[in-house]
């Protein structure tokens, strides 16, 4: 039996003359050996570096449960990786966020039957973005529909980004994305991404305000060591329009634009013998914005498709989310308020939905 004994050289030993004439046969043996010990000192390299990595990232002010891959830390001279740190996940504000967005995907995408349930997921490939843009431009992208392939992945995203990038660009947007941040699921830069996107074509969707993120930075320096920092990224800024103004500072005219709003609603609804004295409440199941709708656009609403005396808060949304689709069929955007909040009694909500209206329709009869 071959035994063999390492020397602090790392050369090995034999022990027993009878042995030698049986080394040349057992040098292949020796060559897979030293093939395994090679292949386990790489891998034992990428594991110190891997840790290494892991200590530098799990810094004292950093939070020790950021996960931290392989390829986060396996970087060329001077490249850097952002991650987004994880308290910041967690944050109410982000996850609303987040949650804003994807129902707005998924609305717009509704006709394509694309349902997105996790940007990260959803997004790198390109193939949600390039729908998403191709939908709110009108355009159409010259991309293969379906990608399997990392590379044609790659080109897909970096048509879709160029096309984004030449409509942003120009309005001063920010880019704060590239292909590889996308491609790498790095949800900081397809939130900036969709972000953009929204608010370029004021979509009908409410952002939550001051939505700020903080990020790790870890940076390959020339001696091999990992430098690492936090940022605070700002996603999002104050969207207060004219009636948040009038709410939080100038409540004196919100009344004035409550009379006439009132005066513009009964101009209408008294045609039905009906009349709206609290605007806060009366709209609140969607029966008169439903009836209101067919006397703006001279048609009689089929009760059918409507509840005349909702019970259920489920009821109530279902009201108001048809009468926005009348509206939008009338030729109106989309209202920025949410039928939930409508139903809810938010007087902004309702106070923009009612002022679309007056301004489309104040000179009707």
């Amino acid at each position: 039996r071959l035994t063999l004994k390492y020397a602090m050289s790392g050369t090995p030993t034999k022990s027993g003359n009878p042995l030698m004439a049986k080394m040349k046969k057992d040098e292949s043996f020796l060559g897979k050996l030293g093939g395994t010990l090679g292949r386990k000192k790489k891998a034992k390299e990428v594991s110190d570096l891997h840790e290494e990595g892991k200590n530098a990232i799990n810094a004292p002010l950093l939070p020790s449960s950021i996960e931290i891959h392989p390829e986060d830390t396996l970087m060329e001279e001077n490249a850097e990786r952002v991650m987004l740190d994880p308290t910041s996940r967690e944050t109410h504000k982000f996850k609303d966020l987040l949650k804003v967005l994807i129902d707005w995907i998924n609305s717009e995408l509704e006709e394509d039957r694309i349902i997105v349930k996790d940007l990260e997921e959803d997004c790198y490939d390109g193939q949600v973005l390039q729908k998403l843009f191709e939908k709110l431009s009108g355009r159409k992208l010259n991309v293969a529909e379906v990608t399997q392939s990392e590379i044609v992945q790659k080109q897909k995203l970096q048509t879709v980004l160029e096309a984004v990038n030449l409509l942003l660009r120009p309005h001063g947007w920010p880019i704060e994305w590239s292909v590889d941040s996308i491609h790498s699921k790095n949800l900081v830069a397809i939130v900036f991404l969709l972000v953009s996107l929204a608010m370029h074509f004021q979509a009908p969707i409410r952002l939550p305000e001051h939505v700020s993120v903080q990020v790790v930075v870890v940076k390959q320096k020339k001696d091999g060591l990992l430098q690492t920092g936090h940022i605070t990224k700002e996603l999002t800024t104050t969207t207060e329009d004219a009636f948040d103004t009038l709410l939080d500072h100038a409540p004196d005219k919100l009344n004035v634009v409550k009379t006439s709003l009132i005066t513009f609603v009964n101009k209408h609804l008294n045609k039905l013998n009906l009349e709206v004295t609290e605007l806060e409440t009366q709209f609140a199941d969607g029966v008169y914005l439903v009836l209101l709708m067919g006397l703006l656009e001279d048609y009689f609403v089929p009760l059918y498709n409507f509840f005349l005396t909702p019970e259920s808060f489920e009821q109530k949304v279902h009201n108001v989310a048809f009468a926005f689709e009348l509206m939008q069929d009338g030729g109106l955007k989309k209202p920025k308020a949410r039928p939930e909040d409508v139903v809810n009694l938010n007087l902004k909500s309702t106070l923009r939905v009612l002022y679309n209206l007056f301004t489309n329709y104040k000179n009707s009869d």
